[in-house]
């Protein structure tokens, strides 16, 4: 199982914007230092709280102080630009990292980037489903381009104009080929979106903020796409993300992690409920569909979706979850504002150099248990 890094980010408003930006930047360089394999980031235009408003931007300022991390949009939102601006930085981005590009996707789903961009009463699913149709088309064709799709707002030409043994009317392709993985991060339960991704090669990402029995349909419908064109899903292309902490004594993990009213975890978490519940989207936190509302509180969201505890305690919960959920390939940690620098740092660590070695373990043993089962006969 790899080990991930997600960051939405979400921070408290009072805190300065080009603080919150170093910070973001130095977790993603502890994680390329403790061996994370991706690390994925958000993007809102119009959140005070989830601050990074282009993913690729950001991200851009980390190819030179990282080494290994593959960095990953998570994600750009297709409804934000036109289809050729993205194909063409996202295939910059490519070649500037030498390939450690992951092309996370999504429509983007705040109402109020929606609003400030002109869009609010746009489908942007549609408009999503067209974008990523555009840019695969612009990787996939040479130049000159008529890119004309049925049914699709966005038409990309450069016939008229191109002279193409000065170079003018190409279009970038990624450095990576045929193209970069995509990721589309999941929300839904039980997401026909999924099944596209199937059925495309794309790869899903479940949220950290669904819980995991939700978070397994994910699985099923990806299974369902791939076998709808005659191919088989691999465990390793699903990517699930947790929110986790761990620290050195229990005492400190549950406080930090929840208990105490400056947990940077309570804080994420009052965000995100208070946010589902406006637009309607509690369900997401429940365990079962005909749970009633007034359960969903604050302190029982942290106690079902946030993995808390000390080495020991954390290595169980995850084997509890793949136990649940089945096998995955990824286990994407949810980064958290760093109200203790210190603890925040301390957890990364202990993530990557004594729980997941500890999980793979085991996961290990339990592989070769399975391998060397004796056979039986009939009586």
């Amino acid at each position: 199982m790899r080990l991930g890094y997600f960051a939405m980010p979400m921070h408290p408003v009072a805190r300065p914007w080009e603080e919150t930006l170093d910070e973001d930047r130095n977790a993603v360089i502890l994680a390329d230092k403790l061996g994370f394999y991706d690390a994925f980031i958000g993007e809102h235009l119009t959140d005070r709280v989830e601050n990074i408003t282009n993913s690729m931007l950001f991200l851009a300022t980390l190819i030179h102080s990282t080494q290994n991390i593959k960095l990953a949009t998570g994600t750009t939102n297709l409804s934000y630009m036109h289809p050729t601006l993205v194909a063409s930085n996202a295939a910059m981005f490519d070649h500037l990292s030498k390939g450690r590009f992951i092309f996370g996707i999504s429509p983007g789903n705040l109402r109020s980037d929606a609003e400030a961009l002109g869009q609010l009463d746009q489908d942007r699913g549609k408009m999503f489903a067209e974008a990523i149709d555009v840019i695969l088309e612009i990787w996939n064709r040479d130049a000159p381009y008529d890119i004309d799709l049925p049914d699709n707002r966005f038409k990309v030409s450069t016939h008229q104009t191109s002279w193409l043994e000065m170079g003018i009317g190409h279009l970038g392709k990624p450095f990576q080929s045929p193209r970069p993985e995509i990721v589309g991060t999941v929300v839904a339960p039980f997401s026909q979106g999924v099944v596209l991704m199937g059925k495309r090669d794309f790869h899903p990402l479940s949220a950290n903020f669904l819980q995991a029995k939700w978070a397994k349909t994910h699985w099923d419908k990806y299974v369902e796409g791939k076998n709808s064109v005659g191919a088989k899903a691999n465990p390793a292309d699903w990517r699930l993300a947790r929110t986790v902490f761990v620290a050195d004594d229990d005492a400190t993990a549950q406080s930090y992690a929840g208990g105490s009213s400056k947990s940077p975890y309570r804080f994420y978490y009052n965000q995100m409920l208070s946010k589902f519940a406006k637009i309607g989207r509690l369900p997401l936190f429940k365990e079962s569909r005909d749970q009633p509302d007034e359960e969903v509180t604050l302190d029982y969201v942290l106690d079902t979706l946030v993995i808390r505890g000390t080495v020991n305690s954390v290595v169980d919960q995850i084997l509890a979850l793949r136990e649940q959920v089945g096998d995955f390939g990824e286990l994407v940690y949810a980064g958290m504002d760093w109200v203790d620098p210190a603890l925040g740092k301390r957890s990364m660590e202990l993530m990557a150099t004594k729980v997941m070695p500890l999980v793979n373990e085991a996961i290990g043993s339990s592989a070769d248990r399975a391998s060397h089962k004796p056979e039986t006969t009939a009586a």
